[in-house]
């Protein structure tokens, strides 16, 4: 079936609740991936992990060390036609903290994180953990049952509107290293995951899905046999039931280093993604100003965040 991510725009722009335009939209057409909120949100640490509430002001994302340790949430508002500069995440900062989600309705919160499930005794793994809101904010979070955290580490949690999750998993019986799943809910309960097969899923590592809010198309993030070295989005669609062979993002969109954390804005317009591309390199003689600027400006080869205009996202073959 030829189709390419317009269809995910016509979906969400469908089903869009919001009456009023929300704060990351441009004022200029993106037709080709540029850094968001440069010098706020991408600043030249290790960004990634984006993810805006149902309203469109307030962003949570993931902030990193260098090597990728101690991931934490951080939040930041949209004030006076600006971003604010990013705060810790009040339920985060203590344990590594990551890939945050926010249902369509933005009642419910949720994230992977290695917090313990006792106090005094670490976790081993990351599990997925939810929170709810209340009047006063996000609840104190609530690890998943057993069924979905296994004792190997779950990642990306995303959801459909009927509720059914979609997450990547280490746990044993799968492909590869890492595969994706998804659970459906019945009845209140999440039932047994279940394997995406072949079509996704290789002897490589499939991590961090992003479903459509219908189940109709899927993007994620892989490190495929041929593409060890680094990690690529692909993109698979739902045929008559079953998934369409993943395929591949072209560039820009994949650049020969890792690209990770897929997320379709609400409003279906923009297309939101990390990258490890570094933007910055020098063919110059640089004066040691030159050189810290270079260095430490966002598209310096650590994590960013960036945004294109989703009607460019299209796959070979398409129409």
């Amino acid at each position: 079936m030829k189709l390419n991510l317009v269809t995910i725009a016509l979906v969400a722009i469908s089903m869009l609740c919001c009456a009023q335009a929300p704060r990351y939209a441009s004022k200029q057409p993106l037709p080709e991936p540029m850094l968001f909120a440069e010098g706020i949100i991408s600043a030249g640490d290790y960004e990634s992990h984006a993810e805006f509430s149902v309203t469109g002001d307030t962003l949570y994302f993931v902030k990193s060390a260098p090597d990728l340790s101690k991931w934490t949430i951080c939040v930041s508002y949209f004030r006076n036609n600006t971003w604010t500069a990013p705060e810790i995440a009040p339920f985060s900062g203590t344990y590594w903290d990551a890939d945050p989600f926010i249902t369509h309705d933005g009642k419910e919160f949720y994230f992977i994180s290695n917090r313990p499930l006792r106090e005094g005794e670490p976790a081993k793994d990351f599990d997925i953990w939810r929170m709810t809101r209340t009047k006063t904010g996000w609840s104190t979070p609530l690890r998943l049952p057993d069924v979905i955290n296994s004792d190997q580490s779950e990642y990306y949690p995303t959801l459909a509107d009927n509720g059914t999750l979609y997450f990547g998993s280490r746990r044993t019986g799968g492909r590869g290293a890492a595969d994706i799943y998804r659970s459906e809910v019945k009845n209140g309960m999440y039932q047994q995951p279940e394997n995406l097969g072949e079509a996704i899923n290789t002897d490589g590592s499939e991590f961090e899905p992003f479903i459509s809010r219908d189940e109709q198309n899927l993007i994620f993030m892989a490190a495929r046999p041929d593409h060890l070295d680094h990690a690529d989005l692909y993109i698979a669609y739902k045929n008559d039931g079953a998934w369409t062979p993943a395929v591949r993002l072209l560039e820009p969109f994949n650049s020969g280093v890792t690209e990770f954390s897929p997320k379709v804005s609400r409003d279906g317009r923009y297309f939101f993604f990390a990258s490890t591309r570094n933007r910055n390199q020098s063919t110059k003689k640089e004066t040691t100003v030159e050189l810290n600027k270079r260095l430490k400006s966002a598209g310096n080869g650590l994590g960013d965040i960036y945004q294109v205009d989703i009607s460019t996202l299209k796959i070979e073959g398409s129409k």
